[in-house]
């Protein structure tokens, strides 16, 4: 049981560039998965965390509805935006600059094997993480994500999560608004759900711009104690 991660920082990176480099990591810790249970051995899986900041882009989920992208091609082009539809779970979500995206590729079996505990945990970890800036963030029942004023007329959604899983390895993950342009949601009906603001932690503190290294940093620390790790 490895229970070690190695830790990425991609910078600033194409989101497709990103999903392909994703699916790389996650092909190689199956194959040692499956050469293990070919060969009747016990060699270890790697465990990884990407970070990475998108250019504009919108992606959908497996069982998400194009409906809820508000832009035909060319406006998309006009906004310097792509789209891509995804394997992931969930509906549609928009990446940009100024968001943390974080990608945990784990193999569940160095932890636990249970997808409805690794939800709730991202979600956990952004919890702790947006409580160190004084926010009461919380979950929304039936909406996988971090909210903030749930169950009021002000609900809004301040980070999105969407996963996919096989053979109980994780790719895709987290998208948390730090800096983000908020008007690039409006181009969109988040996750499906109408009705319901998003917002960021730059709102929320009535601050120019937060520190995004400070708030890796947080996220880090807060991941590593749920999941009882340490970064390589």
């Amino acid at each position: 049981m490895n229970k070690k991660i190695q830790l990425q920082d991609l910078g600033k990176k194409d989101y497709k560039e990103t999903w392909d480099y994703q699916e790389e990591l996650f092909k190689g810790i199956v194959d040692v998965k499956i050469q293990n249970r070919k060969e009747d051995t016990s060699l270890p899986t790697p465990n990884y965390f990407l970070f990475v900041e998108h250019p504009h882009v919108y992606t959908l989920g497996k069982s998400g509805d194009i409906s809820n992208l508000l832009l035909s091609e060319k406006q998309l082009q006009d906004k310097g935006a792509t789209f891509y539809k995804i394997n992931r779970g969930g509906d549609i979500t928009y990446h940009g600059p100024g968001q943390i995206v974080g990608y945990p590729i784990l193999d569940l079996e160095n932890f636990f094997t249970d997808i409805h505990k690794y939800l709730r945990f991202l979600e956990e970890v952004i919890i702790l993480t947006l409580a160190e800036y004084d926010l009461k963030a919380t979950r929304s029942e039936g909406e996988t994500g971090v909210w903030l004023d749930v169950g009021t007329p002000f609900a809004r959604k301040i980070c999105a999560m969407g996963v996919r899983a096989s053979r109980w390895v994780t790719m895709h993950g987290f998208a948390l608004n730090v800096n983000a342009d908020l008007g690039f949601f409006d181009n969109i009906i988040p996750c499906g759900i109408k009705g319901k603001a998003v917002t960021s932690l730059q709102v929320e503190l009535g601050v120019e711009r937060v520190n995004e290294e400070e708030v890796k940093t947080k996220i880090l620390n807060h991941f590593a104690k749920l999941f009882e790790s340490e970064y390589a």
